[in-house]
């Protein structure tokens, strides 16, 4: 587990924001945060249907590493595997979620959510597999848990 604390967003507005400049490639490196990460999936799985999670996504976030700069190595930037894991995660949590809730208690509900914990992908995979070459260039199965459906 972690000792940060939760980022938690101030507004839909604010979530729909940052989706939507990933999206664009504009947003600045620095708020490519966890919680963004979390945020900005969240978001396209719940108001984006026209982009598919386990197909989009992937070409999203590797598109905005270019664009701020963060190479997409065996060793840094896209990670197929977490994308995959936290993409599973987010979707089911929306599937579980009350759509009558505004977007930002929907998103600050998951960050508090195991779905939404920095360490979740661990709760299926060793640190060693999931931090492996071939887990960030490709999703990979877990070793510790099946992930859920």
């Amino acid at each position: 587990m972690t000792d940060q604390s939760i980022r938690f967003f101030e507004s839909s507005a604010a979530v729909r924001h940052l989706g939507e400049r990933l999206i664009a490639s504009c947003l600045p490196r620095g708020e490519w945060t966890h919680e963004a990460h979390v945020a900005a999936c969240y978001w396209l799985a719940a108001e984006r249907p026209d982009i598919c999670l386990s197909h989009d996504l992937p070409d999203i976030i590797r598109r905005h590493n270019d664009s701020v700069g963060t190479p997409n190595t065996d060793s840094s930037g896209f990670h197929a595997t977490i994308t995959h894991c936290y993409a599973m995660g987010v979707a089911a949590f929306h599937r579980r979620c009350d759509p009558a809730l505004a977007l930002v208690e929907r998103v600050n509900a998951l960050l508090t959510e195991p779905e939404g914990a920095r360490d979740w992908p661990l709760r299926f995979y060793s640190r060693e597999r999931l931090f492996s070459v071939e887990a960030r260039r490709a999703v990979i199965l877990p070793d510790l848990a099946p992930l859920p459906g």
